[in-house]
């Protein structure tokens, strides 16, 4: 059995871990956690150990046997996420990925990288790609020929239109609707609920229906 660490915790961590069991091919060993206290426990009904720190990273890459998946979540903070996730130098190919069995990909019509997580009833149309690291939650959505870039977030029920690029380390909040054709510049964060009708710079907050620029990070 695979041994799986991931770098995080409560949160989309434990969304993680509890995936991963889901799959039945994973050994969860525990999460690496700068900063919950080494041999805390994570979670409320499953508990999870911190086994470490980010620096810890090395010994556990020194073991073929071990895979990874980062749990982060930048929010206001993605272009630093993003540098911190990118410094670590983890091997792309011991990236975990975690595909739910009630994901609806169309199997060969799309490109998934290495890392991605796919929660319960997210769902892919064809010609979709989706690069490394990237998080798509419950009953999210990414049209035809749409392209979510590494480290970008698609929060539940979430919709990505048809023709649309998700930069690097996007955060798309919760019910929020891109329309087709839209480019979301990188490290933006759409806000909960927001209709995006146009094109989005890079490192904005946007919110509402119609999405304006709330201001820039």
């Amino acid at each position: 059995m695979k041994k799986l660490v991931i770098l995080g915790g409560s949160g989309i961590g434990m969304i993680a871990a509890s995936i991963a069991r889901d799959l039945g091919y994973y050994e969860v060993l525990g999460f690496l956690n700068d900063v919950v206290p080494v041999g805390e426990m994570i979670g409320k009904y499953q508990k999870i150990p911190v086994i470490g720190r980010t620096s810890d990273l090395e010994s556990y890459i020194n073991d073929p046997d071990v895979f990874f998946f980062i749990g982060y979540v930048g929010m206001q903070n993605e272009e630093s996420v993003y540098e911190k996730i990118t410094s670590l130098d983890i091997p792309r190919e011991r990236f975990a990925t975690l595909i739910h069995p009630s994901a609806i990909i169309p199997r060969g019509f799309c490109k998934i990288g290495y890392g991605v997580l796919m929660a319960p009833l997210s769902q892919l149309s064809p010609d979709t790609t989706i690069g490394d690291n990237c998080i798509l939650l419950p009953n999210s959505f990414v049209g035809h020929d749409s392209t979510l870039e590494r480290f970008a977030h698609v929060a539940t029920n979430g919709v990505v239109g048809a023709n649309v690029r998700v930069g690097k380390a996007v955060h798309i909040g919760s019910n929020a609707t891109i329309r087709e054709k839209v480019d979301i510049g990188d490290f933006s964060l759409v806000g909960a609920a927001s209709m995006v009708l146009k094109d989005v710079p890079r490192n904005s907050i946007v919110v509402g229906n119609p999405a304006k620029v709330l201001r820039n990070k």
